[in-house]
């Protein structure tokens, strides 16, 4: 019985430092490299090669396509003494894959021999950047075609949305493998035509494990959770992405009980399994059972990945919770990973511990859009204006396109900082710069800008001049805010009327326009508001304030006697904490302790 080492994972490594090695033998280890991903031991290994045959150095040509290095292939690609199809299709497949059609198509033209892989990569690189025209004129020109042609065409078309083309190339196919019926079946489901999917799935010769968990995820994305259940339940075998798929259909339609009932009766559960559990309570605000059946995922020696505690983290409610889950991801080496650095940056600026936001941004290896908005949106919700556009010049400088959220972020810090002329060219860059429309949320930073700076009359020009569809109680609500400020109390009118004719607007809108009319002693109009307010049975939200003792949550709210300590609370408010406030000038201060 052979033996095997430990260090047999190494052997590539190993073998890289081994004096005496024949071609076939090198090629198999840069092969095994690329498959790794391992791009620069396999360039290193090949560069150190006496000799090259055409092999090896297609093999090459394909590692740095795959790897995105388009220009590196060309000039191995160039310098090749002699091209087989495989070098030729990888280079077509590149460009494809970079962008980059003229390019490709010219490479087609110049191949000296092509074969049906050649031709199937071209109709898929035509397809996939859009220009479906050209991809079916190539494929209707093919020498010849199998299934595999055919089935390129038909995703093709799904993938631009042309479901019925899909659907004609798919009843013209002489013959059909299982990838065609499922690619078809999947193409049905996602353009939200059910009734054609499972007519078609009736129709199959056989099916496999994935036809099944197509239409069982795909039913219960269109919302059919119950017909997702039943061909679940008809599976005759049901593999582990089965389970994973009706799992997560329940989670994401709330049905967190069911999920569960699933997740204890499976098999065998992976990692995926117990992701998508946690996710489902998280989603869900289910904080407890997250936490708990987190915990038993630890117990059980399973190790959690960044999707797992990307979920947890989202279940944190204190400083000190995610403070914990940041030292477990620290352990087990996933601090520097992107998304779940992104939900660090987004958690703790979230608990108020702005400093902790900016360590984990500072410590992301690999920083995306996401986390560079997050900061920005961090600095921008904590009042740190000035920073925020600090960083938002360094995402610039960095090569980063803003997005519209990170544009929300922005004007926010704008407006807290006073800059109205910044604030205002940054408004027009959005659609005028970037290309982008301009949402409900970035009319209400600008409207909220110009409002702080007493320029009211321009933040109404705003409001009249964006979609009627967008003047939401947001917006409408910073330019009455910015009225009461400034004592404009006949845009006020106006912008009242059209707060209370949205009939969505909150009792704070109802409060805000009541104590306007009220200060110009305009007591009919205060009447009139609160007697709407009765009608429409609006409730005035009572304030508030939060406390965190031995990691947990307590909330108090105005004259409070439902917490179980509020006698105590009380107590200490009236015996040590009044008399206090009284000598600093405060007055009438007893009314606040109820007897």
């Amino acid at each position: 019985m052979p033996v095997q080492s430990r260090n047999t994972p190494r052997t590539p490594y190993v073998f890289d430092e081994t004096p005496q090695r024949d071609l076939f033998s090198c090629s198999a280890v840069i092969n095994l490299h690329l498959k790794n991903g391992d791009l620069a031991r396999a360039e290193s290994l090949f560069r150190r090669l006496p000799v090259r045959n055409v092999v090896v150095e297609s093999m090459m040509v394909d590692g740095y396509v795959k790897a995105g290095e388009i220009e590196a292939a060309k000039r191995l690609f160039d310098e090749m003494g002699e091209r087989n199809v495989v070098a030729w299709t990888c280079m077509v497949s590149g460009y494809c894959s970079a962008g980059r059609v003229e390019e490709a198509r010219r490479l087609f033209d110049e191949m000296p021999a092509r074969n049906v892989v050649s031709w199937t990569t071209m109709v898929l690189g035509y397809a996939r950047n859009g220009r479906l025209s050209d991809a079916r004129e190539l494929f209707d020109r093919m020498p010849e075609r199998n299934v595999v042609a055919w089935t390129a065409m038909i995703k093709g078309y799904v993938e631009n949305g042309e479901t019925e083309w899909a659907r004609k190339l798919f009843d013209q196919m002489p013959h059909r493998n299982l990838y065609s019926w499922n690619v078809m079946i999947s193409a049905y489901l996602g353009s939200k035509q059910v009734k054609e999917a499972i007519e078609l799935f009736e129709e199959m010769p056989y099916r496999n494990a994935v036809s099944w968990t197509t239409m069982v995820s795909g039913l219960a994305q269109n919302g059919f959770i119950g017909k997702a259940r039943e061909f679940f339940d008809l599976m005759p075998k049901k593999d582990t992405a089965a389970w994973n798929a009706m799992i997560t259909a329940y989670t994401n339609e709330g049905l967190v009980n069911e999920a569960r009932e699933l997740f204890d009766i499976m098999p065998k559960q992976n990692l995926v399994t117990w992701n998508a559990m946690i996710d489902g309570y998280a989603k869900n605000e289910c904080k407890e059972e997250a936490s708990r059946l987190f915990s038993v995922m630890l117990h059980a020696s399973l190790r959690p990945n960044e999707t797992t505690l990307t979920s947890i983290l989202m279940t944190c409610r204190s400083a000190i919770e995610i403070g914990q889950i940041h030292g477990l991801a620290s352990k087990i080496g996933f601090q520097s990973e992107t998304s779940l650095g992104n939900a660090l940056v987004t958690m703790y600026s979230r608990s108020g511990d702005l400093s902790s936001s900016w360590l984990a941004f500072k410590r992301l290896n690999c920083k995306d859009l996401f986390s560079w908005t997050s900061i920005i949106l961090s600095f921008a919700d904590h009042g740190c204006g000035n920073y925020a556009l600090q960083v938002f010049a360094q995402m610039l400088r960095q090569g980063f396109k803003p997005d519209e959220i990170t544009f929300v972020g922005v004007l926010s810090a704008c407006s807290h900082v006073g800059l109205v002329e910044k604030g205002k060219k940054i408004f027009e860059a959005i659609n005028g710069t970037y290309g982008l429309e301009p949402m409900a949320q970035h009319y209400t930073g600008i409207v909220d800008l110009l409002g702080r700076a007493g320029l009211v009359e321009e933040a109404k020009k705003v409001v009249d001049t964006m979609p009627v569809k967008m003047q939401d109680e947001a917006v409408l609500g910073a330019l009455l805010g910015a009225c009461k400020v400034h004592n404009e109390i006949e845009v006020a009118r106006e912008v009242g009327e059209k707060l209370i004719g949205l009939g969505s607007l909150g009792s704070g809108g109802y409060t805000l326009l009541a104590n306007l009319y009220a200060s110009h002693g305009n007591w009919n109009d205060v009447a009139r508001v609160r007697r709407t307010m009765k009608e429409r049975n609006v409730k005035k939200v009572a304030g508030y304030s939060c406390v965190e003792v031995k990691m947990e949550n307590h909330v108090f709210f105005a004259r409070d006697q439902m917490h179980q300590q509020a006698k105590e609370v009380y107590e200490m408010l009236k015996e040590m904490l009044l008399p206090q406030m009284k000598d600093l000038g405060s007055f009438e201060l007893d009314q606040l302790v109820p007897d």
